[in-house]
C-alpha cells in the first residue's frame, strides 16, 4: 500500500445542523467527480442511520467519534464535528 499524498485527500466541512449528512456526502462526491446524483449508488441504505445518529445525538466531544466507510471510489471519514475527508480509492 502506498501513502496518499495530500493532493489525493479532499477535506470538506459538513453542516451537522444542515441537510441530511448522507445528502451532503452525495453532493460532495457529485462535485468531486462531476457527475449527477443519478450516476451514484444509493447511500441511504449503507450509512444514513449511522451518520444521522452521529450528528443528531453526538457523543461527548472528548470521545472524538468518527465514522469511516467506502462509497463510490472514495474512503470517507466523517468526524462528529462535521469534518469530512475523502480519499479516492479507484
Amino acid at each position: 500500500m502506498t501513502d496518499r499524498t495530500e493532493s489525493e485527500i479532499v477535506h470538506r466541512e459538513l453542516d451537522p445542523d444542515g441537510d441530511s449528512p448522507s445528502v451532503q456526502i452525495v453532493e460532495a462526491i457529485m462535485d468531486l467527480e462531476g457527475v449527477d446524483s443519478t450516476e451514484l449508488p444509493t447511500i441511504y441504505d449503507c450509512v444514513d442511520g449511522m451518520l444521522s445518529e452521529l450528528f443528531s445525538n453526538p457523543p461527548a466531544p472528548e470521545a472524538q467519534m468518527e465514522v469511516t466507510f467506502s462509497y463510490y471510489r472514495y474512503r470517507v471519514t466523517i468526524e462528529q464535528n462535521g469534518s469530512a475527508k475523502f480519499v479516492k480509492t479507484g
